[in-house]
């Protein structure tokens, strides 16, 4: 079945249990091979079959949900989808705050105007304190001080301070928490309940009962029970649902500061060069083949060439290195990164949502939005939580109605109200997308972008990394350093040698290892003129053959010599000699004779050594797979403390090798350059592929090391076991601030200590659960994942 993978944004969803729903939905839609719903990232993605499913009906599924979801506008960037909802998000975060900063200020007023009420009621009823512990509490140290100041308050008709609370509360319920009522009404006419129902019930109630006290005050008065009313219990529980709403949102706006960096990158104009002047231009008109000009200190609007000039160029916000780049004709420029010396001028290349930023924004926009499968116990509870919760509340109302000592009604419609307030599915909805968006994040600035939750869940867990070393412990950028060839044979003297690696060269001209483009290089270097093979073929993990200028020749390894019958033994002496140096041998046959020898060196990556110790420290096993011989790759290894060595493998070699591994229960990753180690990287439990320049958005790995350095992928997996720490941080706390807080609101401690929970404190941890849930999570931020805080 082939399927197709869409991006839906969903609107309206506040916590865990709308999350549950509309993935629950969508997966139940038929033709779904799979949906995610990111409630951080307020998205829906979908994997279905375009045979059987629209994308239209997959927004028609989540609007039956009750939810708002509206397709992205055809053609529109990850830089103006980002900027969307960057926008959105700013302007709920004003919102929230106008809301909360309105209803803080009414709260207060109404705590002030409802003392004198209070006290007035209790005369009346003959009563000396509240069944609420925070108005107990605010009488017993407010109301003397308030009576001292304000006398005149008192004096006021108490129908009067009770009908004005009554319409002032009615104002902020209508105004300020509008939308916990329309949505709480919305999911019930869904058949559904969220965190708003909850919220809706617990302060709707209460509303209801202060109007029934104020209207009808004899009806408790006649039973010895004070009317209380509690609407600046209700005005300052939802004040401060809206604060907490307020700081998660901001906290949320941070989990995402990465990509807005990344976003921020894209310059809005470009000057180029057209009809013989230079004009500054929107970068949406800039074409491909179009020459811009770079000047020192301006950011690259675009991928390019260099057609002239010479400068460094600083590729950090892309790369994570902080040392500028040489750049001269010839050489890729990236766009977004900054031109620090000198001016050039380049073509540009490759543009929009193709280009290496808009690339990079799309894939951490995507791995942000995913989830990692720690995140489904928490998708199962959500989905009964609200619910559960809902008979919890009844519950508790009976058994206070039943079993309380005084004041019954009164005492079980508080307990049962501070259950409702109490209960919060946010965090635990939030408890795992937030640890991904600012993990993610945190790994694109070291240089590792991660490409989803569940990889990075996967990365934590590994004990074996297998290391490929052409391009991965070295640099990939192999150069010849010994040309050798057969004694009393065809190529003698310098003539010969130049002749032997000219046909070597011109063979070479068509493929694209690594050992080949050193060949080219050095034919190149020697100004010899090259000639274009005929009849080429490349025989994977041993080499390549053809004709050039009528000659048959052939370039690979001993095993590729074997295969056509020809015998290294001429030059063993000097092969064994090379390899104890580490270097890579490439035997050459000219019409099916052996003509000689390239001896190949591909110095190690500087940092190869540091990350290798480091990955032991941390307690992983190292596994040197290569496709080179056994000596050269012993030699590698031992310069960079590799213990374990496997060489001489073809590609499919290395996979059966990570099969090998996996069945004896390692959790695998393998490091390679993600073209000839591509099945490798798919086998392992965790790929990481080696990008550099214009290939850091490969498909290759689950992980890609943007600049090439072994310490990337390092800092990768301590950065994944940190975040799992975090991860399972906030659901512990999550659950338990539930567990634990639901019992002391329904009263379970009030036998043995007297201790109720009035509403508005349960309001106010609720507040509190979500934002700590949150903040954790930014820390992974500032996490400290040094080399020496790794090892140690």
């Amino acid at each position: 079945m082939a399927t197709e993978t869409i991006r839906i944004p969903v609107s309206g969803m506040t916590c865990a249990a709308c999350q549950s729903r509309v993935q629950s939905a969508l997966n139940k839609h038929p033709g779904v091979a799979d949906a995610s719903v990111n409630l951080m990232m307020k998205s829906a993605t979908v994997t279905y079959d375009p045979a059987n499913v629209t994308p239209d009906s997959l927004v028609a599924a989540i609007r039956d949900t009750g939810y708002g979801a509206e397709l992205s506008a055809p053609g529109e960037s990850a830089f103006a989808e980002q900027e969307a909802r960057d926008r959105a998000q700013e302007l709920e975060f004003s919102e929230l705050r106008r809301k909360a900063l309105v209803s803080g200020i009414a709260g207060a007023v109404a705590m002030i105007l409802s003392m004198p009420l209070m006290s007035g009621m209790h005369a009346m009823a003959a009563a000396s304190v509240s069944s609420d512990p925070f108005l107990r509490w605010t009488m017993r140290w407010l109301d003397p001080a308030l009576r001292s100041a304000a006398p005149w308050l008192y004096a006021i008709d108490a129908r009067v301070v009770s009908y004005g609370l009554l319409f002032l509360t009615l104002g902020v319920m209508a105004w300020a928490g509008r939308h916990f009522y329309t949505r709480a009404w919305s999911a019930f006419r869904h058949h559904s309940a969220d965190m708003n129902t909850l919220v809706a019930v617990g302060t709707g109630a209460a509303f209801v009962y202060s109007v029934i006290a104020t209207m009808v005050p004899q009806f408790f008065l006649t039973r010895g029970v004070p009317p209380d009313v509690y609407y600046e219990a209700v005005i300052i529980i939802i004040a401060l649902i809206l604060t907490g709403n307020m700081l998660e949102a901001r906290a949320k706006g941070h989990t995402s500061t990465a990509l807005r960096a990344l976003v921020k990158l894209q310059p809005n104009t470009a000057r180029v060069s057209r009809d013989g002047e230079e004009r500054d231009v929107p970068i949406e008109s800039l074409s491909s083949g179009d020459v811009v000009i770079a000047r020192p200190g301006e950011r690259i609007a675009v991928d390019g060439e260099v057609v002239d000039g010479e400068s460094a160029v600083d590729e950090s916000m892309l790369t994570g290195e902080s040392m500028p780049v040489s750049k001269r004709a010839g050489d890729t420029v990236i766009g977004g990164t900054i031109n620090r010396t000198g001016a050039f001028r380049y073509r540009a290349t490759t543009l929009g949502a193709d280009s290496v930023l808009s690339r990079m924004v799309r894939l951490m926009r995507d791995a942000q939005g995913s989830r990692a499968p720690i995140q489904r116990l928490a998708d199962q509870i959500s989905g009964i939580f609200v619910p559960v919760v809902l008979s919890i509340a009844v519950a508790t109302f009976v058994v206070w109605y039943v079993a309380a000592d005084m004041a019954p009604v009164v005492r079980a419609f508080a307990a049962a109200v501070a259950v409702l307030i109490i209960a919060c599915p946010c965090a635990m909805g939030l408890a795992v997308p937030t640890a991904v968006m600012v993990a993610t994040g945190r790994g694109a600035e070291l240089g590792a972008l991660i490409k989803g939750g569940e990889i990075l869940q996967r990365a934590g867990e590994v004990n074996v990394v297998v290391l490929d070393k052409t391009g991965t412990v070295t640099e990939g950028r192999p150069k010849v350093t010994d040309t050798i060839t057969v004694r009393n044979g065809p190529f003698v003297g310098d003539a010969g040698v130049r002749e032997l690696l000219r046909l070597a060269g011109s063979l070479e001209s068509m493929s694209e290892h690594p050992l080949a483009d050193a060949i080219v290089r050095s034919a190149k270097e020697l100004s010899l003129p090259l000639s274009s093979p005929a009849l080429f073929r490349s025989i994977t993990g041993r080499g390549a053959s053809g004709t050039v200028d009528g000659r048959v020749v052939a370039a690979g390894n001993e095993d590729l010599m074997a295969s056509r019958g020809i015998d290294v033994a001429p030059l063993k002496v000097e092969a064994e000699r090379f390899a104890t140096e580490a270097k890579t041998l490439v035997y050459i046959s000219v019409d099916k004779a052996l003509a000689g020898l390239l001896a190949i060196t591909d110095p190690v990556r500087p940092t190869s050594k540091e990350a290798i110790s480091a990955l032991r420290g941390m307690g992983i096993e190292i596994l040197l797979l290569s496709g080179d011989n056994h000596t050269t790759a012993e030699a590698v290894a031992k310069g960079v403390g590799i213990d374990w060595v496997v060489a001489g493998v073809l590609p499919e070699g290395k996979v059966a090798e990570i099969e090998r591994l996996q069945g004896t229960g390692k959790v695998v990753a393998m490091i390679g350059d993600g073209v000839n180690d591509a099945p490798a990287l798919a086998k392992a439990d965790v790929g990481m592929a080696i990008g550099t320049g214009t290939d850091i958005a490969t498909e290759a790995g689950d992980i890609v090391l943007v600049r090439g350095d072994l310490r990337s992928a390092v800092q990768a997996i301590a950065l994944s076991r940190t975040t799992m720490r975090i991860m399972k941080q906030n659901l512990f706390w999550a659950f338990a601030y539930n567990v634990i807080g639901i019992p002391i609101a329904a009263g379970v401690l009030y036998p043995v200590f007297g201790i109720m929970l009035s509403p508005i404190l349960a309001s106010a941890a609720m507040a509190f659960s979500s934002v700590s849930v949150v903040t954790n999570s930014l820390r992974l931020r500032t996490t400290q994942l040094s080399f020496a805080s790794i090892r140690g």
